[in-house]
C-alpha cells in the first residue's frame, strides 16, 4: 500500500545551523566526573503465582541458599515448588561522588519465565561494580507499570511490560566509588561530538573568562585546563565552568533512517546540488482461476481441474523532478510529498542522491 503523503520528520541534528551560544557543560563531558553502572542478582517474593516455575532451578537454588542462612535445611533432591518467588536482576546507576547513606532508584527485570512481577517484594541485594566489589544494597517494593491477565481457557490480556519494574530510592550506597577528579593536576573536558571548530571556540571562551594559556586544546576531542588543587578553589572553578557559554562549530548534517519503523529523520542544514531524479514503481499481479473441466455424458471421463493464471504488469509513469542548486530542506520535502513516496522510498532516493554526489548529508541506517 502506498502512502499518499510522506512526513518528513525534521530534527535540528547539529547540522548547519545558525550558530548560538549553548552552556560549555551541554558540549563537554568532565573526565572523572562519571555516573557508575552497578548490577545484582536478587529474588523477588509474594507474586500472587505469578513466580517462575518448576523448570527454573536456579530459583529454587536460591531460595534454598537464602532460607539456610536462617538455620534450615531442606533434605536432599526436595523440589520446594514454589510459585511466588522469581529470580531477577537488579540495576542501578550511581551518580558521582555519591557517598554512603545516599539513594538510588534501581531496576528490576526477570530472569526466568515469571508471569508478572507485580506486587512483588524485592529482597535484600548486593549490588555489585564492575570490579566484583559490593557498592550498594537494594531491597523494597517493586513499581510496576504492566499488566497480565490469563483466563483458564488461554486467553490473556497484556499491556505494556509485566516482568520489569522499579524501586524509587530502592538501593542505599554503602561505599563510595572512588574518583581521582581531586588528585588531578587538570581538568579534561571531553568534547562529546568531536570538532576541531568547537574545540577552538572554548579555548577562546575560557580564555576570555580565565585569561590566556588556562585552556589548551590537545586535539579535536580534548580540551587540557590548568584549574586550582585545593578542594573549595576547584569546586568555584567548575561553578564558574557552567556559567560559559560557547557557541558550536559547524556540523555535517545528516538523514537518519530507521529500518524498523519506516522513519526518516532530515537535519536541518541538509543541501542537494543540482539533480534530476525520476522515481517510478513495477507492479506484477498474478492471479490463479482454476478452471474445472467437466466431462460429457456416459464418456467415462473424471472431473479435472484445468490452473488458469492471469498475469498482470503495470508501471507508475512518474515524472522526473529536478532539483536546483542547493535545494534547501523545504525543496526537498516538497518534491518527495509530490512524488507520493513511501519512508522506503525516500531511503533510496536520498542513497541514490549520495552515490551520486549530490547529497552533502551524512546517511545513518539503524
Amino acid at each position: 500500500m502506498r502512502l499518499p503523503h510522506l512526513l518528513l520528520i525534521v530534527a535540528l541534528l547539529g547540522a548547519g545551523r545558525t550558530a548560538l551560544a549553548v552552556p560549555l557543560l551541554d558540549l563537554v563531558d568532565v573526565e572523572g566526573i562519571r555516573g557508575n553502572q552497578l548490577i545484582g542478582y536478587g529474588l523477588v517474593v509474594g507474586l500472587d503465582g505469578t513466580g517462575d516455575k518448576n523448570q527454573v532451578k536456579f530459583t529454587s537454588q536460591s531460595v534454598a541458599n537464602m532460607i539456610k542462612q536462617f538455620g534450615i535445611n531442606l533434605p536432599a533432591n526436595v523440589d520446594p515448588k514454589l510459585k511466588n518467588v522469581a529470580a531477577v536482576t537488579v540495576t542501578a546507576s550511581v551518580p558521582p561522588s555519591y557517598s554512603p547513606g545516599q539513594t538510588v532508584d534501581i531496576t528490576v527485570a526477570s530472569l526466568g519465565d515469571a508471569k508478572s512481577l507485580r506486587g512483588g517484594q524485592l529482597l535484600m541485594t548486593p549490588l555489585r561494580g564492575v570490579d566484583g566489589e559490593t557498592y550498594a544494597l537494594a531491597q523494597g517494593s517493586l513499581v510496576v507499570g504492566g499488566l497480565n491477565a490469563t483466563g483458564q481457557s488461554g486467553s490473556s490480556v497484556a499491556i505494556n511490560s509485566a516482568n520489569g519494574g522499579r524501586v524509587p530510592n530502592g538501593a542505599t550506597i554503602e561505599r563510595m566509588i572512588p574518583s581521582d577528579f581531586t588528585a588531578r593536576p587538570d581538568i579534561m573536558l571531553n568534547l562529546r561530538t568531536p570538532s576541531f571548530q568547537t574545540a577552538a571556540k572554548i579555548v577562546t571562551a575560557l580564555g576570555r573568562v580565565f585569561g590566556p594559556g588556562v585552556a589548551n586544546a590537545l586535539d579535536g576531542t580534548k580540551i587540557s585546563l590548568r584549574a586550582p588543587a585545593a578542594g573549595n578553589q576547584r569546586t568555584s572553578f567548575m561553578a564558574l565552568l557552567e556559567t560559559v557559554e560557547v557557541e558550536e562549530g559547524r556540523e555535517r548534517p545528516k538523514v537518519v533512517f530507521n529500518s524498523r519503523t519506516g522513519t526518516v529523520v532530515v537535519g536541518q542544514g541538509v543541501r542537494v546540488k543540482a539533480a534530476a531524479v525520476a522515481h517510478g514503481t513495477l507492479t506484477v499481479t498474478i492471479s490463479e482461476n482454476p478452471q474445472v473441466s467437466q466431462p460429457n455424458a456416459f464418456s467415462q471421463g473424471q472431473t479435472a481441474v484445468t490452473p488458469q493464471s492471469d498475469v498482470a504488469v503495470t508501471q507508475d509513469k512518474n515524472a522526473m523532478f529536478k532539483w536546483p542548486e542547493g535545494a534547501s530542506l523545504e525543496s526537498i520535502i516538497n518534491t518527495v510529498n509530490s512524488l507520493g513516496a513511501t519512508p522506503d522510498d525516500v531511503m533510496s532516493i536520498l542513497q541514490a542522491l549520495e552515490q551520486a554526489g549530490a547529497l552533502n548529508a551524512e546517511l545513518i541506517v539503524i
